[in-house]
């Protein structure tokens, strides 16, 4: 395997930037599912990887596929997004897939006891219908009737046959999941840390919130007869804050807000917003959104306001395979850098390929805690980490099957 992990490093850090040209809109990275810059992207990719000897193929949810190895040996996938938030960055998701790449050609003559196979996954952040993760989905054969018409229409209109969708799932024997991404946070930075392993994906829950009050004159109202369902929110955003810093490991963002009618002379006679709130533990997240919940019932109260919360989505925690996180502990030790382990605020297709097979996730960090940004970076020290990392993963895994 190719031991200069610092020249690959650079190499995919280019590779990265050349993939961001590839956008819907000039002048930014906006990239939704299977829109037309995808094909150059799947292009791109097939052209570096043809002196590997690998099978490319697109499969009908368009993602991305390449595997080299016997076609009925375990394999190995790595793997993560192709597609982009609007106006992104050039690293979220896509630095997963150059990655896989660079250990693909690392590989040279060198036989492995397993297939390894490289998914780029064509949609993972909801951006084209608000719905995510619809590559992993396709290969866990998780799609249900409403994705799969969601996507038949820009399935067909990419070149692609939505009937086949079916052949999209991985077929057993599938040794695991690993998955590099970069943080998205400033945890790893503060820490002076090159890596970070995955010991679980936070799970969410998203809360629509109504405050209800009555509208009436801003300069003829006095302060008594007001029922202001904007000042109960705001109060109840109060809330929402000390929550989050009184309970470690909870992030809850209230990152939303509408008054109605929303002109500056009138009080309003609704305020709607939007909670988001995470946490590796499910049974921590939900108590938190208890107590956020009564807390909005009481500012009603109080303010003579009503309220109403409703639950738009609720995604269970999902931790990593036990297994494989040593592994990768192990692996990250062997190539010279601390082991810390963390979860993920952020979702991932790791959460998806977590419910079928042993999965595992490497984070690199992100300069100044960017993403979702064109500012988002990475440093080409970090990705070398990563790397050598990820190439001690393989040998340990290699051993396994001695």
């Amino acid at each position: 395997m190719n031991p200069d992990w610092n020249r690959a490093a650079q190499q995919c850090v280019e590779r990265c930037r050349v993939l961001a040209n590839y956008t819907e809109e000039p002048g930014w990275t906006t990239r939704t599912y299977l829109s037309k810059p995808m094909h150059e992207v799947h292009r791109t990719l097939a052209e570096w990887l043809a002196p590997c000897g690998c099978e490319v193929h697109i499969d009908a949810a368009g993602n991305f596929r390449a595997v080299r190895g016997v076609a009925d040996a375990p394999r190995l996938v790595i793997g993560s997004h192709l597609d982009t938030v609007i106006h992104a960055g050039a690293f979220d998701g896509i630095l997963g897939v150059v990655m896989g790449v660079a250990f693909l050609e690392s590989l040279g003559t060198h036989e492995l006891p397993f297939a390894l196979e490289l998914n780029g996954f064509s949609e993972e952040e909801g951006v084209r219908f608000g719905v995510p993760f619809l590559g992993s989905r396709a290969v866990t054969g998780d799609l249900d009737d409403r994705a799969i018409a969601l996507m038949s229409g820009p399935i067909r209109e990419f070149g692609l046959n939505a009937g086949d969708l079916p052949l999209a799932r991985l077929r057993p024997p599938i040794t695991g999941y690993l998955e590099f991404h970069i943080e998205q946070g400033p945890v790893l930075e503060q820490l002076g840390l090159p890596l970070g392993i995955v010991e679980a994906i936070a799970g969410q829950t998203r809360l629509e919130v109504r405050f209800e009050g009555r509208a009436a004159h801003a300069g003829t109202t006095p302060p008594r007869l007001r029922k202001d369902p904007l000042a109960g929110a705001a109060e109840w955003m109060v809330e929402v804050e000390r929550e989050m810093r009184e309970t470690p490991g909870l992030v809850a963002t209230v990152g939303r807000i509408h008054a109605e009618p929303g002109a500056p002379n009138v009080i309003p006679s609704v305020a709607t917003l939007s909670l988001d709130v995470r946490h590796a533990i499910d049974s921590i997240r939900h108590g938190a959104a208890r107590r956020l919940a009564d807390a909005a019932e009481r500012i009603a109260g109080t303010r003579c306001l009503r309220v109403h919360m409703e639950t738009r989505s609720d995604l269970a925690a999902t931790p990593m395979d036990s297994g494989f996180v040593s592994l990768l502990e192990d692996a990250v030790r062997a190539a010279g850098f601390p082991a810390h382990r963390m979860p993920s605020g952020a979702g991932h297709d790791a959460m998806i390929l977590a419910k079928h097979f042993p999965t595992a996730m490497l984070f690199v960090p992100s300069p100044g805690g960017l993403s979702h940004c064109p500012e988002e970076s990475v440093r080409e020290e970090d990705v070398a980490a990563g790397l050598a990392s990820g190439a001690e993963f393989l040998r340990l895994l290699e051993r396994r099957y001695a």
